[in-house]
C-alpha cells in the first residue's frame, strides 16, 4: 500500500515534475514473471528515479545502513526502505555475498522484478567500475533474462557528498534483454560467471557511454580516491 502511494501519489508525480526524465527502451522490461534489471549506480537519486518509471513493482538489495542509522533521519530512512519493499543486506563478511543472493533468488522465485547494481556501490567519479559476479549467479541459478538499464545525467545533479540533487533533466535507457540459457546449470563455474558479468557490464555501458575502469569501485573508494585511468574494456 506504501509503496503505491509512494510511487503513484507522492514521489512520482514529484520527481517526473522536476526532473523531467527521458525514459528510452521501457517496453524491453518484462510486463510479468521474473527477470532482473542490471544498472550502473551513479548517485543516490537512482534508487528513486528508475523505480518510478517502471509500469512494475521492483525491489533492490539495499545495503544495511540504509536501515540502521541513528537518530530520526535514520529512523525515516529505515521506515522509507521498508515501505518500498526494499531488502537489507550486511556487504560485511564472508558470508555476505552469498546471502545477498539468497536474498535475490527468494524475489525472483516468486515471479518478481529484481533491481541490481554489479558495481556493488556508487561510482566515485562517474565512470563504470567493474561488475560483481554476484548477478551472473542469481541470472544463470534462476534462469531469468537480465535487462541492463544506464543511468545518464544522475551524477551530475549528486554526486557524493551532496545532499539535494540539482534540478536538471536525466535519461534513464532500456536495453535489450540478455538471455544466458546457454550457460544454463554452468553457474558454479569461475570462467562463466565472469564472462557472464563482464557482457552485462558491457551492455550498461554501450547505453551510458560512460568510461569504463577494470577495477571494483569498493577497492577504489577504500584507497581513497578514483581508479588511475580508464581501461579498455575485457574482451572475455
Amino acid at each position: 500500500m506504501f509503496y503505491s502511494v509512494l510511487k503513484y501519489v507522492l514521489l512520482g508525480p514529484l520527481l517526473r515534475l522536476l526532473f523531467r526524465p527521458r525514459v528510452e527502451g521501457l517496453d524491453h522490461v518484462p510486463e510479468e514473471g521474473a527477470a532482473i534489471v542490471a544498472g550502473n549506480h551513479l548517485s543516490f537519486s537512482d534508487h528513486f528515479l528508475m523505480p518510478v518509471m517502471l509500469d512494475r513493482r521492483i525491489t533492490f538489495l539495499a545495503k544495511q545502513e540504509y536501515f540502521t542509522g541513528p537518530g530520526l533521519k535514520g529512523r525515516l530512512t529505515a521506515a522509507f526502505f521498508r515501505g518500498v519493499g526494499q531488502i537489507p543486506v550486511d556487504r560485511s563478511g564472508q558470508e555476505a555475498g552469498r546471502a545477498a543472493i539468497r536474498e535475490g533468488l527468494g524475489v525472483l522465485a516468486r515471479g518478481e522484478l529484481l533491481g541490481i547494481y554489479p558495481e556493488g556501490t556508487r561510482s566515485p567519479d562517474g565512470r563504470l567500475y567493474k561488475g560483481k559476479v554476484g548477478v551472473a549467479v542469481m541470472a544463470l541459478t534462476a534462469g531469468v533474462r537480465v535487462v541492463p538499464c544506464a543511468m545518464v545525467g544522475t551524477f551530475e545533479i549528486q554526486p557524493p557528498g551532496r545532499v539535494l540533487p540539482r534540478i536538471q533533466r536525466v535519461t534513464i535507457r532500456f536495453g535489450e534483454p540478455l538471455d544466458f540459457s546457454r550457460h544454463a546449470g554452468l553457474e558454479g563455474r569461475r570462467e562463466v560467471v565472469r564472462a557472464v558479468t563482464d557482457e552485462i557490464m558491457a551492455a550498461i555501458l554501450a547505453l551510458s557511454g560512460q568510461e569504463y575502469v577494470d577495477e571494483y569501485a569498493v577497492k577504489v573508494k577504500a584507497a581513497g580516491g578514483a581508479g588511475e585511468a580508464p581501461g579498455k574494456f575485457p574482451s572475455g
